[in-house]
């Protein structure tokens, strides 16, 4: 979700402006999401190297976050959302860390749609954090010169409750990934806009999901295998 104080600035407000609109955005979007019957939505909100930014700006970012849990679980749960947070959360304030888990707890039996947001997230750590956890569950039982098959380090991701994303949608106009779901994004369709995050609507979903369904998505084949298995009705 790119491009909140880009967007603050070019109508001469405070970033907090932005981020405080990409809000709303978020809000928008959710409610397209599932309206198109979307299940998976993640978004990342606040990456591992967001810390970086200016000190004022952090602490911004910090209590809007803390708002959104207070004033947005209650209507996820109103609405069939379950939330799930994924990151390094122990440097967030203990308040924050008792919000995710309480927003966590009560969206837990929803099925209506499955929102993600990553905070404190980097795909880097999430490989690094997967394979100590294998590891350490492991450890007694592995041989020094025996393979490990990366298949064993899934279930091990932060978001291993997921399917592999189909679709990742970028906007603010860089062609980067910045280290989001490094693992889960190996055959994702990459989408990206020069819409700054909080000019980003419903309209804006329907043209990214229109990309999509315009692609050939092979997974390693040819275009004739994969012909050849939708004449089938087969998946991969």
């Amino acid at each position: 979700m790119d491009g909140n104080g880009r967007w603050a600035k070019k109508r001469l407000l405070p970033r907090v402006a932005g981020h405080r609109k990409g809000v709303e955005t978020v809000r928008a979007v959710i409610r397209a999401s599932i309206e198109r019957g979307i299940e998976y939505l993640t978004l990342f909100a606040f990456s591992s190297e967001n810390w970086r930014r200016p000190a004022d700006e952090v602490n911004i970012l910090m209590e809007l976050f803390l708002r959104a849990l207070e004033q947005e679980v209650a209507k996820l749960h109103q609405n069939g959302i379950r939330l799930r947070v994924v990151g390094d959360v122990s440097r967030f304030d203990a308040v924050i860390r008792e919000r995710i888990a309480a927003g966590e707890h009560l969206t837990a039996g929803n099925k209506r749609l499955t929102l993600t947001i990553a905070a404190n997230y980097g795909g880097r750590w999430d490989i690094a954090q997967a394979a100590r956890r294998y590891y350490t569950l492991h450890r007694d039982a592995l041989e020094p010169d025996a393979p490990l098959d990366p298949e064993a380090i899934a279930p091990f991701l932060a978001m291993a409750y997921a399917p592999e994303p189909d679709l990742f949608i970028r906007t603010g106009g860089e062609q980067r990934i910045s280290n989001f779901l490094l693992w889960q994004l190996a055959y994702t369709e990459l989408y990206f806009t020069d819409l700054l995050w909080p000019d980003f609507d419903a309209a804006a979903l329907d043209a990214a999901i229109a990309s999509f369904r315009g692609r050939e998505r092979r997974f390693g084949r040819t275009s004739e295998q994969v012909q050849e298995t939708a004449a089938g009705g087969t998946r991969r």
